[in-house]
């Protein structure tokens, strides 16, 4: 399988060019500005989601001695749930945070107490509900703090342009920081007003990263409360992964069936017509009869070749009679490059991870020998924790990439689907360094 090791080979890097620093740049970009405009209009929302929130939840805990309270609480989640994909919205339009949706309601049973059991059973509802309480005490003081910081940093930092527009008290023009008839204390000669314009700088520079300090309070926040639980997650991950699995388990069926069919199959048929004809002839001619029994006997030994390799590409016998170790070593002797292997396991893993492990090394051989170029290649195997660790590296030409529908691509999809993990490190011009990380039992 080819895994985009013929990506990227000879590309020119453009040398970065000389730019504006960030911090210098930060207070005139579009996310401070949009960040900014997050916090300026999140008090406003969470007094309305805080005062709905409290209100009817305090209504129908109340009401709760009656039949009443159970409909108003279910409306109050219900609300609150609505407030929650206004935040998620807010949060993805003006801070570039992406929250999927929570879990939908499981409604059991039709009609109205169906789906008020629902509401009411719902943790995320309730984790709307508690946002609403908690977001605007939290939204008032982030309000508060971002609104100073930016007027007084815009203010002082402009005041050489303004501060002619105060009134002259007893000759002096200029902002009056303390004063009464005898002694004054105005801002209006160059130095002062220097100094005043450098503090605004200082606030103005620094306010981006105040308030987006203050942002990434409401993001945990919107993560934490508005998102789908960490089970729901977690389920909704495991069944992706199903899914992997499964298609990779037809993919490999696919391919048996085909190798099966335009390989050793295809060689039995013809082998089977050549001893046909081979009798056929063998009182006529039977010097051309041997000859061609002795052409079958090659095409046996053909399909059986075949067959050996097909059967070591499912799951070959020395992997599970003598371990990684040795199994790769056979690997590392097929491969056109030198390979040096080095595998320090104090026991097998489980024998699916073995599988796993033993697959991946073997496609990442084949790619060196296929694409890399290279004269020699490593493959290390151990043990971190409960963690198996696999790293294949070359000194090809390097510039692998892991792009959509490339073979890496998928060998990174197949690890994941067993909580696996695929990290390339690969620059323009070499080496290549592949590590893969796979649980120790499956």
């Amino acid at each position: 399988m080819a895994m985009g090791y013929e990506q990227g080979y000879g590309v020119d890097v453009e040398e970065p060019r000389h730019r504006i620093p960030a911090g210098l740049r930060a207070p005139f970009t579009a996310r401070a500005w949009r960040e900014f405009g997050y916090l300026m209009l999140s008090l406003p929302i969470s007094i309305i989601m805080f005062t709905f929130a409290i209100t009817m939840g305090s209504l129908g805990m109340g009401l709760l001695i009656t039949f009443l309270g159970i409909p108003v609480l279910a409306a109050a989640l219900a609300g609150c749930r609505g407030f929650g994909a206004l935040e998620r919205a807010r949060a993805r339009g003006l801070l570039g945070l992406h929250v999927d949706d929570p879990e939908p309601l499981r409604v059991r049973k039709h009609g109205l107490m169906g789906w008020l059991g629902a509401v009411l059973k719902s943790g995320s509802s309730w984790r709307h509900l508690l946002y609403g309480l908690l977001h605007m005490p939290w939204a008032t003081f982030a309000f508060s703090v971002a609104l100073i910081f930016w007027t007084y940093g815009w203010a002082l930092l402009t005041y050489p342009v303004w501060f002619w527009f105060f009134p002259m008290y007893g000759g002096q023009d200029g902002l009056q920081l303390y004063g009464d008839k005898t002694h004054s204390i105005y801002l209006d000669n160059p130095f002062e007003i220097t100094v005043t314009a450098l503090v605004g700088l200082l606030f103005t520079l620094a306010t981006p990263w105040v308030v987006r300090a203050l942002t990434m309070v409401d993001r945990l926040m919107v993560q934490g409360l508005l998102g789908p639980s960490r089970l729901a997650s977690r389920v909704v991950e495991l069944e992706s992964d199903r899914g992997v699995v499964v298609d990779t388990a037809a993919a490999d069926l696919r391919r048996i069936e085909r190798d099966l069919h335009d390989g050793a199959q295809a060689r039995l048929v013809a082998l089977a017509m050549d001893l046909g004809l081979a009798k056929e002839k063998l009182r006529e001619d039977p010097r051309a009869a041997a000859r061609m029994v002795d052409e079958a006997h090659g095409e046996v030994k053909t399909a059986l070749q075949e067959l050996r390799d097909l059967a070591r590409g499912i799951h070959p016998a020395v992997l599970t009679d003598r371990g990684l170790d040795a199994a790769l070593s056979a690997v590392a002797s097929r491969c056109t490059v030198p390979v040096q292997v080095e595998v320090d396991l104090p026991s097998r893993p489980a024998p699916a991870i073995e599988g796993i492990a033993y697959f991946t090394v073997s496609e990442l051989l084949q790619n060196i020998s296929k694409h890399s170029r290279a004269t020699r290649a490593t493959v290390d195997v151990w043990r971190v924790d409960n963690r198996l660790m696999l790293q294949v590296s070359d000194n090809g030409v390097g510039g692998v990439e892991v792009t959509a529908g490339s073979g890496l691509a998928g060998l990174a999809e197949r690890l994941d689907a067993v909580d696996g993990i695929l990290v390339v490190d690969s620059p323009v011009a070499g080496p290549t360094r592949i590590t893969a990380e796979l649980p120790w039992r499956g």
